[in-house]
């Protein structure tokens, strides 16, 4: 049986948990479907002969065709990386609700865009689209993380931010089979690539509607001094009343770790990028946490996500609609480790062994299909049907679904909306989600010609890249699950391997004399206000 058990870093009421909290994360994560199939649909839509015909790309040069590819998908992440950055600024003087819809409106018109591109038009209206609705998916790739991390009670951190992660499989699982979807049942001609393409409209619109929803992050708003709408608001998402010790608590370390981030940084929208770059702590965070993104993106995550058929043809699965089937199985197999990395693993064993483990068991599965591929020379030798050593290849491949899905798809962005104080945390959450595109872009850019120059030294790069992110992760990553976000200085003060212990038995100590019962009390209350002679009414 599934034990969904939490550590609490302090006794807890269980009206805490409650549906609304899983409701806000979930409104928010349509932000992550959205960028879910728009990474994954991509690949299988420009893989349809409609497709290459329409753009002429069926008479191109193998090169010349591999180039234009490369414009079509790395575009949309050069405009994730910008609207990344542009993500701080908006939710600095819009609040996370409000720059989610922003993000949302503007994405429907780079869709929009991308639909109505043909021939006659050019490729010009399509790179444009590709642009827009990147920037657009970079602001989201930067509002959502922390949000969800805001609104979070921290033993459950993990698994709300784990439903962004989430909601980007879902998104994937139907752009990987869309292709294949249309492919078979759509005939040849326009409407075929057109859908895929118009799919696009129906997460942004549901973000649109579900940002709507949302109730404004009570750390955005205390920080912008709205003391009284973020105390109702803390007080609505976690199901108690305003006067509650426990949300009474919560909110003076909310107004203390801001107070202390000001006195240091000062005020004003520049103010935290200044208290960013001038904190050897806090920079030392941000390294590691853009260290983090460069190692996932050297997992080959990404070269699998825009060029999956590629990928298969590279080990001997021909033709579109069997390439088409396997990369929409690979979106299935994704999901449902998804599914166990939200439900079972995140919370229950952390953020560092899932990183270790995941990395050498991808680097061994990368390093089999490797092998397979110089010793057989599927490309060489096609097949209608593969042999025994193809379909160890493709167990090869889905095993490293298995071991990446679990563990560096979702892990480093919980991580990254963990480890910075709320004041400087729109600022450095744009750095890591700009980090993320760019080293995606510099992927998506280079994978047809990686392929062509290296052929199966591209999954030897791979492992390698794995390997070499294991003592890394073992030496300076320090766990932070379970760990509230007004700690984190604590954690990252100390040595990495021994910081989780350290910081979660300081506040054992901290909380073992707090009870808090079904119905406030008065010395509970007091308790509280004894913290600060500034007790937030």
């Amino acid at each position: 049986m599934v034990k969904l058990t939490i550590v609490e870093d302090r006794p807890t009421p269980k009206e805490v948990y409650n549906w609304k909290v899983y409701f806000y994360a979930s409104m928010a994560c349509w932000a992550s479907v959205m960028i879910g199939y728009d990474s994954a649909f991509i690949g299988s839509a420009m893989a349809l002969k409609s497709f290459k015909d329409e753009f002429n790309l069926s008479t191109q040069s193998k090169s010349e065709s591999a180039l234009l590819s490369a414009n079509i998908v790395s575009c949309y992440q050069a405009g994730c990386f910008f609207g990344a950055l542009s993500g701080y600024f908006i939710g600095y003087y819009w609040g996370r609700k409000w720059g989610l819809f922003a993000a949302s409106m503007v994405f429907l018109v780079g869709s929009v865009l991308q639909v109505v591109s043909s021939h006659k038009t050019g490729l010009g209206i399509m790179y444009a689209g590709r642009a827009i609705a990147g920037w657009s998916v970079g602001v989201a790739s930067n509002l959502t993380p922390i949000y969800i991390a805001e609104i979070s009670p921290p033993a459950i951190r993990g698994r709300l931010i784990g439903l962004y992660e989430l909601g980007w499989q879902i998104g994937a699982v139907v752009g990987f089979w869309i292709g294949y979807g249309v492919n078979q049942h759509v005939p040849y001609g326009n409407k075929q690539w057109m859908i895929p393409f118009a799919v696009q409209l129906v997460p942004g619109g549901c973000l649109a509607m579900g940002a709507l929803t949302l109730r404004e992050s009570p750390r955005w708003l205390a920080s912008r001094d709205r003391f009284a709408p973020a105390l109702k608001n803390l007080a609505h998402v976690r199901g108690l009343p305003e006067e509650h010790p426990y949300v009474q608590e919560e909110m003076y370390e909310i107004k203390s770790a801001i107070e202390h981030d000001e006195e240091r940084a000062g005020r004003g929208v520049l103010a935290p990028m200044r208290a960013l770059f001038t904190n050897k702590s806090y920079v030392k965070r941000l390294g590691i946490c853009v260290m983090l993104f460069a190692m996932q993106n050297g997992t080959g995550i990404n070269a699998i996500n825009y060029y999956a058929p590629t990928v298969f043809a590279s080990i001997g699965v021909t033709g579109t609609s069997s390439s088409l089937l396997t990369t929409g199985v690979f979106g299935l197999v994704k999901f449902a480790v998804a599914i166990v990395w939200l439900l079972w693993l995140v919370d229950r064993y952390g953020r560092k062994i899932l990183l270790l483990v995941g990395a050498l068991g991808g680097a061994l599965s990368m390093i089999w299909i490797g092998v397979y591929i110089a010793v057989a020379k599927p490309a060489e030798h096609p097949t209608s049907t593969l042999s025994g050593g193809g379909i160890s290849a493709i167990v090869a491949f889905y095993l490293w679904t298995c071991f990446y899905g679990p563990t560096w798809n979702g892990t480093p962005w919980v991580f990254g909306a963990e480890t910075m104080p709320t004041f400087i945390r729109s600022a450095t959450q744009a750095f890591i989600a700009a980090s993320n595109w760019l080293f995606a872009f510099l992927i998506a850019r280079f994978t047809p010609q990686m392929f062509a120059a290296m052929g199966f030294g591209v999954y030897l790069f791979f492992a390698a890249l794995m390997l070499v992110s294991i003592p890394i992760v073992y030496f300076v990553v320090p766990e932070t699950s379970g760990i509230p976000l007004e700690h984190m200085d604590e954690l990252f003060a100390v040595s990495p391997r021994k910081a989780h212990a350290i910081v979660s038995e300081r506040l054992h100590k901290q909380h073992e004399n707090d009870t808090f019962d079904d119905k406030p009390q008065q010395e509970q209350l007091e308790k509280a206000e004894s913290r600060d002679e500034h007790h937030i009414v």
